[in-house]
């Protein structure tokens, strides 16, 4: 399975749809995620627990320390699909990559189940396949990627 997060620690993140808020978060983690082609739903749970445990916020000496546990704070999740773009070749992306709509949704699906139950409430989402549009704070700037097959 190979699935992609891509993790900016924020302050307040919010996501558009036809020039409408659709939902939005404070204190918390904007998180793009992509599958690849031939995921399946084995490492969701785990991709789940490594995000929820991710020390990325700071404590009170101002050392990455917390998880967005920790501090209660909350997450906004969106599918991209082009995290799988391919660059080595020519100066157009390819997609190639990227799960296709009939496999990346239901994998979209159960990771935002486990990331709810692990969080112990709802997490804010996009539409798959919607046109989005993401206005965030990035506090720090603290960006973070992590891919399932580091696991």
């Amino acid at each position: 399975m190979y699935v992609r997060l891509l993790i900016q620690r924020v302050t307040q993140a919010s996501l558009n749809i036809d020039n409408k808020t659709h939902t939005q978060i404070g204190n918390g983690l904007l998180v793009l995620v992509g599958f690849r082609n031939g995921d399946d739903a084995g490492l969701l749970p785990k991709m789940a627990a490594k995000l929820m445990q991710l020390r990325v916020f700071p404590d009170e000496a101002g050392k990455m320390n917390l998880s967005v546990k920790d501090i209660g704070g909350e997450i906004l999740l969106a599918s991209q699909f082009t995290l799988w773009a391919e660059t080595s070749r020519g100066n157009r992306p390819s997609f190639i990559q990227a799960a296709k709509p009939e496999e990346a949704i239901p994998l979209y699906e159960q990771f935002i189940d486990h990331c709810t139950v692990q969080l112990g409430k709802e997490i804010k989402t996009g539409i798959f396949g919607a046109d989005m549009q993401i206005q965030l704070t990035n506090d720090g700037p603290v960006t973070i990627w992590i891919d399932s097959d580091t696991y």
